[in-house]
């Protein structure tokens, strides 16, 4: 019998391909999405310290539970952009942490470009 490959698995070493390229910094923290199944979260990551700057995710009070998973995302979009505009960060370096650009990552990735997240 041929096992299936464990998408997580897969996901992952993607993941550690792409950080192995990229890094954040204080005046350009790396974006880093993570997505589960019901919800999605981000954080402004500076790698060189080793702090988040700020953070954002669909289980804060402004993402309405009742909207589907990609308004979800555009919400969450729209909360770390403003999280960074309040920390006078205006640049970041985004990670897809392995996930396609796709869907809820591409639209958390919109929202954040729209509302002045330059990446």
């Amino acid at each position: 019998m041929i096992s299936k490959p464990d998408k997580n698995k897969l996901r992952l070493k993607r993941h550690k391909r792409i950080r192995s390229k990229i890094s954040g910094t204080a005046e350009r923290p790396r974006l880093s999405i993570f997505r589960s199944n019901k919800n999605i979260y981000a954080q402004l990551i500076d790698d060189v310290a080793g702090v988040t700057l700020a953070s954002a995710s669909s289980l804060d009070e402004n993402v309405s539970e009742d909207a589907t998973k990609v308004e979800q995302a555009t919400a969450v979009g729209k909360a770390i952009a403003e999280a960074a505009k309040a920390k006078n960060i205006s640049t970041v370096v985004f990670d897809r942490s392995g996930y396609l650009y796709h869907g809820r990552i591409q639209a958390l990735a919109d929202a954040a470009r729209e509302n002045g997240l330059d990446f």
